[in-house]
């Protein structure tokens, strides 16, 4: 009795207690006068009701026996006291006797006390309407004919009223319409039975008892009449049950192929359809509603095909556009649907599964109770759902986030009565739910043999219909992102690193790497490399018509399952590397090389055909991408570098020095300034030509980069100035790095003509923040202070030897009149 609904059980409960309480109240009027026709007529009523039918049009496995025409012949000659007995005796008999499967006891108690209640309802009709009481005198049988005729009425409406109201509880049916459709055609055989019955105590009265057995013939007629109808309705009623569930296997299949299209929201109907419909079924929904919330889970978004795909799947926030087209797929679905001639509402639930309780929701902003139920039980589920699984543009909640979400929308957005049942329902879903559907296992094809490619993406012998659709709609997806996607990201190292994650979906690789073209000497550097063993490739240098990379940049194709070992051997590293499969495929742009793009697999003889294919239609995107970076790599790189001496500029110290100023207030730390200027430096220029002192910088930009740390920066400030920051420095340590730069200048030497060498030197100044200054502004005016001076203390300083002559005197005799004399001077002394 627990599986029946609450009002179902109370029910039941109150008749047998009524159909008892009857039965113990009119036990003592119950005389036994003639025992040998009362068991006579008890064992025929229990022997009749084998001859029963069953109720097609219910699902509660309920019968229907003749055995009623025995319980009027009972009434007529017994009368209803002792006809109680015979009654009790038949349902116990149809319930037990008679049955493959034993009814609980509580179905069989019901039957028994519903057959006294209709049988005590029956006799007080037969006396009401004229008949003695007691055993009734049917001498005259037109006497009879009134309240026969009641007594019938009233006994099939106690019967069927009293079966048609449990059975409507308990399927959640409206009573009336079970009645209608299960007990109102049968009508005429109570009719049938009470003349049959009435005819046979006729025969008993005047006849003899031997007589009696004649009328079970038409009882019998009118159970093998019913049966053979009965049967036809079964066999129309299966016909129309195969061919519904035809229909619904059909756009099943549909729903399904329309749901494998979308890669975020695979098996979310066939979730959703559950979890309705075992919500609708505890929600106390009719049979007929239940089915229509089914049919509404399998379609509710069958509307999105009104929608563009790259707005479904867009993994970013959408815009107020994007959003208006979302909204329209609820309106589209009902629309569609609307012109199926379902037998229950489908088109309303799926016009509003997207409204909220609160009013807020769309298309039609309805609120509350005014929400159809099957629409708001399909909001509930949709929303667990949609939250618990990965897409585009969330990441999956975990059980417990998402049961946190559904309480903290209820009353908002859900129904506040259905979400605690659901809530409560989720860990038994969930269970039936991995009970269905286990987790597939993936199933990779045999290796074929060395070099060989597949046909298709998918192996032969592996992969369903819906898994072939997903993959094609994924291509067409990825392929899409991927050209959104890139150039987004500048930069090379950015770019690839977007172009690697977004091709693993269409092109799995376990090492991923990017060489670009060095058309200066004929090589391949590798820009690139993510995943197993491909970091070892990194900055290496391959000649092109070597390795995989040069076989390719050579030859103009793609190369597909080839041995890694060869590139790496190629790039000069050592094996072993557990990747076992290639593919290596050109870049373009405007027909021109720009690089190769590989992809490695720890599986031997991976790759097919169609991920070259592929493969290639990304290469197609991604060179012209890839060139933009490098290009503007490359300007990025002047607009910040020296391109004579390779150093950061005057644009890059600033940003530098900003940002370690702020570094050093925020932790009170110093930083140290050094400004330096080459001495003599036009001197070199003039003499032997810009030439000359182009090296003259690169030489002393090299001097000054060796001597620091790898955090440090020297900077080409203007001409022949250099600047030095130094982090976390002292006054004395400056002081001793100054010296230390000046020293490193001197000892070098430079040969302008052959046999001539030039040695340089350098004025040098420091300033340290924040003692000499809190700015760079105020920072560079000391260090150039300071520097100057040196300046005029080491001219102070040098004289020419044989001559005695200060520096700047020789400086302004040089640039009017070069002499050999002079210029065979060692070049320190030319400052």
């Amino acid at each position: 009795m627990k599986e029946l609904p609450l009002p179902a059980r109370i029910y039941v409960a109150a008749v047998i207690a009524a159909g008892t309480g009857l039965f113990l109240a009119t036990l003592p009027y119950a005389r036994l006068d003639q025992p040998i026709l009362f068991v006579a007529l008890l064992l025929l009523s229990s022997a009749s009701a084998a001859l029963k039918v069953n109720l097609p049009l219910t699902t509660s496995g309920s019968t229907m026996s003749v055995s009623y025409a025995v319980d009027f012949a009972s009434l007529l000659l017994l009368g209803p006291h002792e006809t109680m007995f015979v009654a009790a005796g038949s349902a116990f008999s149809q319930c037990h006797l008679n049955n493959k499967e034993r009814n609980p006891i509580h179905r069989t108690l019901f039957s028994m006390a519903s057959l006294v209640i209709t049988v005590q309802g029956a006799g007080l009709a037969f006396r009401l309407l004229g008949a003695p009481a007691g055993p009734l005198n049917v001498s005259d049988l037109t006497s009879l004919a009134r309240p026969l005729v009641g007594g019938a009425t009233a006994y099939f409406l106690l019967n069927t009223g009293l079966i048609a109201t449990a059975i409507g509880l308990s399927s959640h049916e409206r009573v009336t319409t079970t009645w209608q459709n299960n007990f109102l055609w049968s009508a005429p055989s109570y009719f049938v039975g009470a003349v049959t019955a009435a005819l046979g105590a006729w025969l008993v009265s005047h006849a003899s008892y031997w007589v009696a057995p004649l009328t079970f013939a038409p009882i019998y007629l009118t159970y093998r009449t019913y049966k053979v109808y009965m049967g036809r309705i079964e066999d129309e009623q299966r016909h129309v049950e195969e061919t519904s569930d035809l229909h619904l296997a059909t756009i099943e299949a549909l729903a399904r192929a329309i749901d494998a299209k979308d890669q975020t929201a695979q098996s979310h109907i066939r979730r959703v359809q559950v979890y309705a419909a075992s919500l609708a079924k505890a929600a106390g929904l009719s049979v007929a509603e239940i089915q229509g919330v089914k049919t509404a889970a399998l379609l509710h978004d069958i509307g999105k095909l009104a929608v563009p795909e790259h707005i479904l799947s867009k993994p970013g926030p959408l815009t107020q556009e994007e959003f208006q087209k979302i909204r329209i797929h609820p309106q589209v679905g009902a629309e569609i649907i609307a012109a199926v001639p379902f037998p229950y509402p489908v088109a309303p639930l799926i016009l509003s599964h997207h409204e909220r309780w609160d009013g807020k929701g769309y298309p039609q902003g309805l609120a509350g109770e005014d929400i159809p139920i099957g629409a708001r039980i399909l909001t509930i589920v949709d929303y667990y759902d949609a939250v618990t699984t990965e897409r585009p543009y969330h990441r999956a909640l975990s059980h417990e986030s998402a049961v946190g979400m559904l309480k903290h929308e209820t009353g908002r957005a859900l129904d506040p009565r259905l979400v605690p049942i659901f809530v409560e329902m989720l860990p038994a879903l969930a269970a039936q739910m991995r009970d269905d559907h286990p987790v597939a296992v993936a199933i990779r094809p045999e290796p074929e043999a060395a070099g060989a490619t597949a046909v298709g993406l998918i192996p032969r012998a592996t992969g369903t219909a819906f898994e072939n659709i997903a993959l094609a709609h994924r291509e067409i997806y990825a392929l899409y992102e991927i050209a959104q996607s890139m150039g987004t990201s500048l930069g090379v190292s950015d770019t690839m690193a977007l172009i690697s994650s977004k091709i693993t979906k269409l092109v799995p690789w376990a090492g991923c790497a990017l060489f670009l073209y060095q058309p200066e000497n004929e090589s391949l550097k590798c820009r690139f490399a993510a995943g197993v063993d491909a970091p070892r490739l990194l900055n290496t240098m391959t000649k092109v018509g070597q390795g995989l990379s040069g076989w390719v940049a050579r030859n103009r194709r793609t190369l597909v399952n080839a041995s890694p070992r060869i590139a790496f051997e190629a790039a000069g590293l050592t094996p072993p590397t557990s990747v076992n499969a290639a593919i290596v495929c050109p870049l373009y742009f405007n027909d021109h090389l720009i690089g190769c793009l590989a992809l490695y697999h720890t599986e031997a003889n991976y790759y097919t055909e169609d991920h070259s294919r592929l493969l290639e239609r990304i290469a197609e995107q991604a060179g012209p991408v890839l060139h933009n970076s490098i290009v503007f790599e490359q300007t990025q790189e002047d607009s910040l570098t020296d391109p004579l001496t390779g150093l950061p500029n005057r644009r890059s110290m600033f940003v530098h020095l900003s940002r370690e100023l702020a570094r050093a207030e925020r932790l009170k730390s110093e930083i140290a300034l050094i400004v330096m200027d080459i001495d003599g430096f036009k001197t070199i220029n003039d003499t032997y030509g810009h030439h000359v002192g182009d090296s003259a910088l690169r030489e002393v930009a090299a001097a000054l980069q060796g001597a620091l740390r790898p955090y440090d920066l020297c900077v080409r400030y203007a001409g022949d100035e250099f600047i030095v920051v130094l982090a976390d420095c002292s006054r004395e340590a400056a002081e001793a790095k100054r010296q230390e730069l000046q020293t490193r200048i001197a000892e070098i030497e430079m040969e302008v003509r052959p046999g001539r060498l030039v040695s340089l030197a350098v004025s040098a100044g420091a300033s340290v923040y924040p003692h000499d200054g809190t700015n760079y502004e105020s920072l560079l005016a000391d260090a150039d202070q300071r520097m100057y001076r040196d300046k005029a203390l080491r001219r102070g300083q040098l004289t020419v030897p044989h001559a005695g002559r200060p520096a700047e005197f020789l400086t302004e005799f040089l640039e009017r009149e070069p002499d050999d004399s002079v210029a065979d001077q060692p070049p320190s002394l030319l400052a």
